[in-house]
Parts: C-alpha cells; sequence; structure tokens
C-alpha cells in the first residue's frame, strides 16, 4: 500500500493470504513511476529489464505495437522479460527472435539516500 500512497496512481489488489499486487494500467500513471526510476535509476542487474520494459512503453505509446512491425518488436521484447511467452503466444509467434537483454554495468552506490 505504500506504493499506491508514494506514487498516488495504480489499485492495490489482495491475491490470497501472503501476496499483494500493485497495478498500473494507464500509460499516463504508468510515466509518473517511470519519471522515478529515470530520476532514481536501478543499481542492480534489473536495469537491464527496466531498459527492456522501457522499450516495450515506448513501442506502446507511439502506437508503434499497432503495425506489423512493431507488434514483432514487442513480442521479442515480451519474450526476454519475466517468464517470458505464454504458450498461446509461442504458438502465435512461433519464429520470434528474444531480443537481446542490455548488458548493465554496476556501480557502486555512492550514497545510499
Amino acid at each position: 500500500m505504500i506504493l499506491r500512497i508514494f506514487f498516488a496512481v495504480g489499485n492495490i489488489s489482495f491475491m490470497g493470504e501472503n501476496a499483494v499486487q500493485y497495478r498500473v494500467e494507464s500509460l499516463k500513471d504508468l510515466a509518473i513511476i517511470i519519471n522515478h526510476f529515470n530520476k532514481y535509476p536501478l543499481i542492480t542487474k534489473k536495469q537491464a529489464y527496466y531498459t527492456l520494459f522501457i522499450s516495450a512503453y515506448s513501442l506502446i505509446k507511439n502506437k508503434s505495437h499497432l503495425t506489423n512491425k512493431g507488434i514483432l518488436e514487442l513480442v521479442a521484447l515480451k519474450a526476454v522479460l519475466n517468464r517470458g511467452l505464454s504458450k498461446d503466444l509461442g504458438v502465435a509467434f512461433p519464429d520470434i527472435v528474444p531480443a537481446l537483454r542490455p548488458e548493465v554495468l554496476l556501480s557502486k552506490v555512492v550514497d545510499p539516500f
């Protein structure tokens, strides 16, 4: 719930006894969170996934995902994010080549605050 309060966007759903889901669905609200992570970048290897996520966000924001080329790019990004492609997406896009995960050089934390 702290994330919902901090960002002032999104919704909280309780997913059972020990799980909570924080979901942001609009591009406008998602931009608030993206601005935060652009200002305070991740300092772990998760930065690579953030970079891929930003690529997907940009495709959708610019409506490029509505073209054949754009949807293929989006599916290629999905193939390397989280759990990869679902069975249905794998069947629908059997020849998709997953996007390359960017290499992230880890930097030392200068100031933890």
